[in-house]
């Protein structure tokens, strides 16, 4: 070998494996850092496990029992993206662009500040909101037009609503007193024609059913919410309480959720008395005024497709003007339960007017007013003159 290389020493390989275990069993320190190696590992390892497992549970729990129709396994169905699901035909016993009539009261709903006319009349946009938000539109019947124009509209429309006020008497008492037996008539000629009366709607037809323009009672009902009471075994079935939810029907019981602002009604002791009044309606539920004192809230005709309330269930979603109307969620569902209602009765009406009559005649060719600082408790009204 040339000088000044040194000479790479041989090893043995399996004499340096034999020794390097032995070290490393004889030495402790060697040891413990060993073992700790696995340990290390595990620990890493664990906790990313624990939160895969997490999520596999999660995902395995039901969130919802609600499907939507591409997830229901159904053995009938074909491939989704080459059948689309054919719609039902429709009821052809139902009408689906019901239209009802709405009778206007005197006045502009304003004292006076919005339009002092004598020949004024008005209707408050509540009632026509009131009907549009179930499905229905809207055809004045203006009290003071020539009767033969009042008449032809009501061959119009799928039913009709009389609104609250004040008027008791006069031109105004006569004309709603002729629609209501026009209804009656209607509904006895076999055609389903349905009727709400509200507040004093009630009134009138109260004073009309029992012939005496003197049964009404005060009470003090103003600008009050209140409760409406059931009476006893009373069937809901077939009225306007019907499609209400069990919780919902509980609540009118215990939550002040309908406005009352009336000073007329009447007892029931009066109510039942009198033999033509408990003989055409039955009585569904009463409430009492602010001194306890009881009176009859809402009834529904025996034989025709009549409800009459002394609240206002238009109230609660479109009225702000008057301090006691309940808007809760509860209270905006009952107006929506009593409209849908209303016009699903007014649906079975198998009256189909010509369509530019009705076109000509609904209350989309007037424009509203807004009296919200004006009024006496109506945001907005239509004025006829």
């Amino acid at each position: 070998m040339p000088t000044g290389y040194l000479s790479k020493p041989s090893v043995d390989r399996s004499d340096s494996q034999t020794d390097s275990v032995s070290a490393a069993s004889s030495s402790p320190s060697s040891s413990s850092s060993a073992s700790s190696i696995p340990s290390d590992m595990w620990n890493y390892l664990f906790i990313p496990i624990l939160i895969y497992l997490s999520k596999e549970f999660s995902l395995a729990k039901p969130h919802s029992t609600i499907l939507l129709p591409s997830q229901r396994s159904d053995d009938s169905s074909t491939d989704s993206l080459t059948s689309v699901p054919r719609c039902p035909a429709v009821d052809p016993n139902l009408n689906y662009r019901p239209v009802v009539g709405i009778l206007s009261h005197p006045g502009d709903g304003a004292s006076g500040r919005l339009n002092n006319a004598t020949n004024a009349s008005y209707i408050a946009a509540s009632y026509v909101k009131f009907v549009e938000s179930a499905g229905a539109r809207v055809i004045p019947l203006i009290y003071n037009e020539p009767p033969e124009i009042l008449l032809e509209k009501l061959q119009l429309v799928n039913g009709v609503l009389f609104t609250g006020g004040w008027a008791k008497s006069g031109l105004y008492f006569e004309t709603l007193r002729r629609v209501f037996k026009k209804v009656l008539e209607k509904n006895d000629a076999g055609e389903h024609f349905p009727l709400y009366a509200i507040c004093l709607g009630f009134e009138l037809v109260t004073m009309i059913v029992s012939k005496d323009r003197n049964i009404l009672e005060r009470f003090s009902a103003a600008d009050q919410a209140s409760t409406l009471q059931f009476m006893k075994n009373i069937n809901i079935e077939g009225n306007v309480f019907q499609r209400f939810p069990p919780d919902l029907l509980k609540k009118l019981g215990t939550d002040c959720l309908v406005m009352q602002n009336h000073v007329y009604g009447i007892s029931p002791e009066r109510f039942q008395e009198n033999p033509a009044l408990s003989s055409f309606f039955k009585i569904l539920t009463t409430s009492a005024d602010e001194n306890d004192k009881v009176y009859v809230s809402t009834v529904q005709a025996h034989s025709y497709p009549v409800t009459a309330f002394q609240w206002h269930p238009e109230k609660n979603a479109f009225e702000w003007g008057l301090s006691m109307i309940p808007h809760s969620e509860d209270a905006i569902q009952v107006t929506q339960h009593v409209a849908n209602f209303f016009i699903s009765e007014a649906r079975k009406s198998l009256n189909r007017p010509p369509t530019t009559k009705v076109l000509d005649n609904l209350i989309y060719n007037y424009s509203p007013t807004y009296c919200g600082k004006a009024g006496k408790g109506y945001d907005e009204v239509y004025i006829f003159t």
